[in-house]
């Protein structure tokens, strides 16, 4: 596997690449804290966060997996009908480093497709299944003139020994206007009824944001 196929796969980890390949928050969106929400929708879990935000007029984020979106088309239309962004995450949660280019097309056409057929809305923003992003992939997504989007924070919310205690913590420690926090709001991925922590853990990330002054607001697909 070549050296520069892998170079965006860093990314995740290293924010100087994250900036180099512009996967970070644009400038434009630096007046908010952007919740993001990975892996759903989820029968129970996608309506806890649903419910948790709604109760303090934030919006959100979220990277819907196909498959996921297959076995709910509702539950997804709900997730849009609430004025949350909504975002790809592949139809598949494969990792994409020993995907080809055209394998990741079909499956981000399946994707989109499956989205689009039950929201109503065109996905422009990706986020790739683990974060980690091939030469390749990166370049295609910006082909379709998708945005490429990491995170900057984390609450490490699929972790088995994961607390909401934890979670807010995780998330919060450093938080910034600029910031990007990623969660979860399903367990189809990681372990078993982590949403319900990270549905424990909202209030206090939310409280943090509010003491930033910036709401907590999707992010803009502009590129």
């Amino acid at each position: 596997m070549r050296a520069d196929w892998l170079g965006p796969a860093l990314a995740v980890h290293v924010p100087r690449l994250a900036a180099a390949y512009r996967l970070e928050l644009p400038r434009a969106d630096r007046d908010r804290v952007a919740l993001t929400f990975d892996d759903g929708p989820h029968a129970q879990g996608t309506p806890a966060v649903l419910a948790e935000l709604d109760r303090r007029g934030a919006r959100a984020t979220f990277f819907l997996v196909g498959e996921q979106v297959a076995r709910d088309p509702g539950l997804a239309r709900e997730v849009a009908a609430a004025g949350h962004e909504i975002a790809l995450h592949g139809y598949r949660h494969a990792l994409l480093l020993r995907r080809r280019v055209a394998e990741l097309a079909a499956d981000l056409d399946r994707a989109a497709a499956a989205i689009a057929d039950a929201t109503g809305a065109a996905p422009r923003i990706y986020r790739p299944p683990y974060g980690v992003f091939s030469s390749g992939a990166l370049a295609h997504v910006r082909a379709r003139g998708w945005r490429p989007l990491l995170w900057s924070r984390w609450g490490r919310d699929w972790e088995r020994r994961a607390t909401a205690s934890s979670i807010a913590r995780r998330a919060t420690a450093g938080l910034r206007p600029g910031d990007v926090v990623l969660l979860h709001d399903s367990d189809a991925y990681s372990s078993t009824d982590s949403w319900r922590k990270t549905t424990g853990a909202l209030p206090s990330l939310l409280d943090a944001v509010a003491t930033l002054g910036v709401p907590a607001s999707p992010v803009t697909h502009s590129t």
